[in-house]
């Protein structure tokens, strides 16, 4: 199990983008939803429609189940530093989430199924992503100092 943890980055990177788009194609074509985060679990809190809490459940759970199935096989929690206070963090979380529904959807329902569906409005919403993260980069670490 331990030689797992010894696989380059950029392959274990290629299995994932390969695992992700494989889940989002298997989720359009079995069910015809789009494996957008913001959108499973904005259905999850809302009332959802007949039938749709159940897949929603399974989504988000295979996600855990996922991450748990990582630090099995390597031995190894995934962990993320982030060096921000937890008020600054609500914040940011409250600001994705208006953006996910000012922008109808996140950037997984954007970025991974949209463009696979070749969405002219998904390619405009993942350029405008990327421009605001490479600007929020650049001001935090050159301008701020951060």
């Amino acid at each position: 199990m331990e030689m797992l943890v010894d696989v380059p980055a950029w392959i274990r990177g290629w299995v994932g983008g390969l695992l992700i788009g494989s889940s989002a194609l298997l989720l359009m074509a079995s069910q015809g939803k789009i494996a957008g985060i913001s959108g499973v679990v904005g259905g999850l809190l809302a009332p959802a429609a007949t039938g749709q809490r159940a897949w929603r459940l399974l989504f988000v759970a295979g996600l855990l189940v996922g991450a748990l199935l990582v630090q099995w096989v390597t031995g190894r929690w995934v962990t993320t530093a982030i060096p921000a206070s937890l008020g600054l963090m609500v914040v940011a979380g409250f600001v994705v989430g208006v953006g996910t529904r000012m922008g109808n959807g996140c950037t997984s329902g954007h970025g991974v199924c949209g463009l696979g569906r070749r969405s002219p409005r998904s390619l405009v919403a993942v350029m405008v992503f990327m421009s605001v993260a490479v600007a929020t980069v650049f001001v935090s670490r050159h301008v701020l100092g951060g």
